[in-house]
């Protein structure tokens, strides 16, 4: 039951610190002048198509999978050390 403890106060530092680093310059962006420019640009009409949408997608569902697999090869070398 302490490992699972473990497991959560690592996952909510996790959380936290991706959270922290994504929300702070977030907030500070939007606090300046160059949001109004970002929002008139996204009014405009949009020329293309949905081709670097899903390019888009595939590459960060590539990125969530590499993590995914270094998280538990992590986890497995640890837990064949006890």
């Amino acid at each position: 039951m302490a490992s699972l403890g473990k497991w959560w106060a690592r996952l909510g530092a996790v959380v936290s610190t991706v959270s922290l680093a994504v929300f702070v310059p977030v907030a500070a962006w939007a606090s300046s002048d160059t949001g109004q420019l970002v929002v008139e640009a996204a009014r405009g009409r949009r020329r293309g198509g949905a081709g670097l949408g899903i390019f888009g997608l595939v590459c960060c569902s590539v990125v969530v999978v590499v993590i995914v697999l270094l998280l538990v090869l992590l986890l497995r070398r640890r837990s064949g050390r006890r």
